[in-house]
């Protein structure tokens, strides 16, 4: 969730910043609205094709993360985590 608030606000800032060049009225004209509209566009289609991508890539790195380290993938996809240090009750001799 933190991660996509992130993107639409920068999103947000980007196409005002880009699209709205007077501030004089509580209205934006026709063209700001425009542009606007489209400039977010672009941005969400160009994030669903990053995702897109993210997502097919994925499997092949946890595959190759797993190789890597010598064991299995855990549950979450990384690899598995190591053994536990011993505490104070498992102290070696």
């Amino acid at each position: 969730l933190r991660d996509f608030l992130l993107v639409y606000n920068r999103m947000t800032e980007l196409c005002f910043r880009h699209c709205v060049c007077n501030l004089n009225y509580r209205l934006l004209t026709g063209r700001e609205e425009s542009c606007l509209d489209s400039c977010a566009a672009r941005l969400v289609r160009a994030n669903h094709r990053l995702m897109g991508a993210y997502v097919g890539l994925m499997p092949a790195l946890l595959q190759r993360r797993a190789a890597e380290h010598g064991g299995p993938a855990g549950p979450s996809g990384l690899p598995g985590s190591p053994e536990p240090a011993p505490g104070p009750a498992e102290s070696s001799p």
